[in-house]
């Protein structure tokens, strides 16, 4: 079954249970706690950046969710709470409270466990210690090391083992390897193999009684499936990271991922042996989050807290008159319209020859209808706050930059990467299928062939530049022309481009700028 068909179906059946919760019915699960077993659900979420609701207000909202949660208690008590990491960064209040608004919002609806996310260490270090000490809930980074002392990122501890109804179930969680690329994790922080991660932390849940395993991931699909393979013994993989819903299984165990920005909860009802304390039977429902359900009113102080900030967002700065896609999926994978204006205000801002955006720094993940523009759509957009730096690359290096862009593409959308490239000033085309470095070919600047040997100026996020983030390494080697503490930032930019346009009403379009081959 395809992944959009069985999304589809799990939306149905999301519907259905949902319906039952709402009125008071219990789970629709077909088995029901014995006298032999322990009936442990988990509620589970990932990648959600904001406590409000999205999609106009159609979809998620964490007021909604809390719902959701005190619904699941009084059908089973023994009820817990995850979230597959990136939550206090990147968002647009994050950037005035840096993540103190999700952990109010988390600690109210009482979350129990998380695992850190990419994006968790976009934050300064403290900044991101000071939020795991506001945590009501647990935090969980099994292979997130501190190479100061050798022991796990804040001495937290490398697992957890919640006794329930008579039984131990362990509970550890994994980062994404690539996180030193993808985010501003500091140099003394290091993300060990996850595999070998695993199987310590397994071995040593099992000598404590734990029989039920769980694993928090912030991973590739990919990643996940070799999880299973490669530390036997989990029962259940609730992930994230890929800010879709995704279903699967790898060496029979089960791995699921919610859609982003809390528009879907999963419900996972394990059925738990009390002699063995090992799973028996899992059943599961994918429960759409929509503005069928009544937002809890034990959420309002926290909305209230963040009410002006919330207010201003609403400010309206222009309008589309064309759909635009803001799909993470689309800005890292194809040319999109909205990566098109966004590399045309990029250059624009700083008289480059070439603007440059990595396809992961466009975060809304949304498709917008044509209709008015708020501060919310830019900053949700572009939240990051990034410097749009000039330099000076030879014609040779931007092959580079481009090979390392389309490097990873092709291999499925699970693994979209955020290196690749949204361009303006230029054009190429790409074939995946081809070996590393032969990938890019027909090249042209300005509307003229690439010369390998001209030097040209280039406007991107010093992300990018000073850190390498997105592997993108070889920016070292250009010689900066406007650096960081002399750049604008890449929202102004963005918000002025809109303003700027005729009638503040922008209509970009697809033009060919990028071509893939196969």
């Amino acid at each position: 079954m395809s992944n959009i068909t069985l999304h589809t179906f799990n939306r149905l059946l999301g519907r259905a249970f949902m319906a039952a919760l709402i009125v008071g019915i219990s789970s629709t699960t077909a088995l029901m706690q014995t006298a032999e077993t322990v009936r442990v659900t988990f509620l589970h979420l990932n990648d959600t950046y904001q406590f409000t609701a999205v999609d106009g207000g159609k979809r998620g909202g964490l007021a909604r969710v809390m719902t959701i949660r005190k619904q699941t208690l009084k059908d089973n008590p023994n009820t817990l709470m995850t979230l597959g990491g990136d939550t206090v960064s990147p968002s647009v209040e994050t950037r005035t409270y840096r993540g103190r608004q999700m952990i109010d919002a988390w600690n109210k609806i009482g979350l129990d466990y998380s695992v850190f996310g990419n994006h968790e260490f976009d934050i300064k270090t403290q900044e991101l210690l000071d939020r795991i000490k506001e945590s009501n809930f647990a935090w969980l980074g099994t292979n997130v090391i501190d190479t100061r002392t050798g022991k796990t990122f804040a001495d937290l501890p490398p697992f957890i083992i919640r006794e329930i109804g008579g039984v131990k179930i362990g509970i550890f969680g994994l980062l994404l390897p690539e996180t030193k690329q993808t985010s501003s994790m500091e140099a003394d922080l290091n993300v060990v193999d996850y595999c070998g991660s695993a199987r310590d932390a397994i071995a040593k849940m099992r000598a404590a009684g734990a029989n039920t395993i769980i694993g928090l991931t912030h991973m590739f699909m990919a990643q996940d499936k070799e999880l299973a393979r490669c530390a036997p013994g989990i029962d259940l993989i609730l992930g994230g990271h890929e800010h879709t819903l995704l279903q699967s299984s790898s060496a029979g165990v089960p791995i699921f991922k919610m859609w982003a920005d809390a528009r879907e909860v999963g419900r996972f009802d394990l059925f738990i042996d009390k002699r063995t304390g090992k799973v028996q039977s899992l059943d599961w429902q994918i429960i759409p989050v929509t503005d069928a359900i009544p937002e809890d009113p034990d959420f309002a102080p926290v909305a209230a807290k963040y009410k002006d900030l919330l207010d201003m967002l609403e400010t309206r700065v222009g309008a589309s008159a064309v759909p635009l896609d803001a799909l993470s999926y689309s800005v890292r994978s194809k040319e999109t319209d909205i990566g098109n204006f966004i590399a045309d205000a990029y250059r624009k801002a700083v008289g480059a020859d070439i603007g440059f955006v990595n396809g992961g720094s466009i975060r809304a993940d949304l498709s917008y209808n044509p209709g008015p523009l708020t501060k919310r759509d830019v900053l949700s957009m572009l939240p990051f706050n990034n410097p749009i730096v000039k330099i000076e690359v030879t014609g040779k290096l931007l092959i580079e930059m481009l090979e390392h862009g389309v490097a990873r593409s092709g291999v499925g959308e699970e693994n979209e990467p955020g290196r690749f490239p949204q361009v303006s000033g230029m054009c190429f085309k790409f074939d995946p299928r081809k070996p590393a470095g032969s990938r890019v070919s027909d090249i042209c600047v300005g509307g003229e062939p690439l010369d390998p040997n001209k030097t040209y100026t280039v406007a991107t996020s010093d992300f990018l530049v000073s850190r390498g983030g997105d592997g993108y390494t070889m920016l070292k080697n250009g010689k900066v022309l406007i650096d960081a503490q002399n750049a604008p930032k890449d929202s102004d930019v963005f918000e002025q481009a809109i303003r700027n346009s005729p009638n503040s009403t922008i209509s970009p379009k697809v033009e060919g700028r990028i071509v893939r081959i196969n």
